[in-house]
């Protein structure tokens, strides 16, 4: 095992022990009349405030604080000992009052947006760099709309040559739909393989009306096409990825939020 590994099953363990002394004291406390939840409370924010911390260690990717790899390990395993830790402090899955609700929705939120993170950073990097393409998400436009200008230039020089205008009858119709903009969006984040059907069968379907000389342009548009669905595929990864993180860390914030208003409510009002 690599040390990223080591590391990873010791907070598991850590975490695990956690949990089972906080939950055996949470139970003989409230046996002997007990208010575990203070405690538990305490402990909870405390964590979920250290978890906060990550997103302020990305920030600061320039300072050596330590590899992110670890950084994103403790934040793992510091996401599930808070979801137990909450159970443990609550008593149960759904607490009652419309605050501890609210306060309930908000924490499910951001732990199935963290599980859903984590997910995503494990599986889409590999697959993005199964597609053999590597390009900046920011410069996404900018190539499609060369690999456009391409297609069209492709279609113009075929009706020039051949006089017929098959093929570019069949552009307007279907294939310009396809290269305006990325599709098949949904498909491509759950590694369907859509966008590569309807681009074969599409070429299926209008190249027994051409010639010879057509075929040749066809080809070369269907290898647009096929570059282009590479594009696509990074266009929807990326774009899960990037807005994943704009969905997770104001829900964390709001979280806090309440979460500190909370706290002082209980600490107001009880007796």
């Amino acid at each position: 095992m690599n040390a990223v590994t080591i590391r990873y099953v010791l907070l598991w363990i850590i975490s695990a022990a956690f949990l089972a002394a906080f939950a055996s004291y949470a139970s003989v406390s409230t046996v002997n009349l007990g208010r575990p939840e203070f405690i538990t409370g305490y402990v909870l924010f405390g964590l979920i405030l250290a978890l906060a911390t990550l997103n302020a260690r990305k920030k600061l990717s320039m300072v050596p604080l330590g590899r992110s790899a670890y950084w994103l390990a403790a934040h793992v395993v510091g996401g599930v000992a808070a979801l137990g830790l909450f159970f443990v402090h609550t008593g149960n899955l759904w607490p009652t009052g419309a605050y501890e609700q609210a306060l309930a929705i908000i924490f499910y939120l951001v732990t199935a947006s963290g599980i859903f993170g984590y997910i995503i950073q494990k599986v889409y990097p590999k697959r993005l760099v199964q597609t053999e393409l590597e390009i900046i998400y920011e410069r996404i436009p900018a190539e499609l709309a060369e690999i456009r200008e391409k297609s069209e230039a492709i279609i113009i020089e075929c009706t020039e040559k051949t006089g017929s205008d098959t093929l570019s009858r069949h552009y307007i119709e279907t294939l310009r739909w396809y290269f305006r903009r990325p599709r098949f969006f949904i498909s491509n984040a759950l590694g369907g393989a859509a966008a590569e059907h309807w681009l074969n069968q599409s070429s299926q379907t209008v190249s027994r009306y051409l010639n010879t000389e057509e075929h040749k342009h066809l080809d070369n548009l269907n290898k647009l096409g096929k570059y282009k669905l590479k594009i696509d595929f990074h266009y929807s990864c990326q774009s899960v990825m990037k807005y994943w993180l704009l969905t997770h860390v104001p829900l964390a914030a709001g979280m806090l939020g309440l979460i500190f208003w909370h706290v002082i409510v209980v600490n107001v009002y009880a007796v």
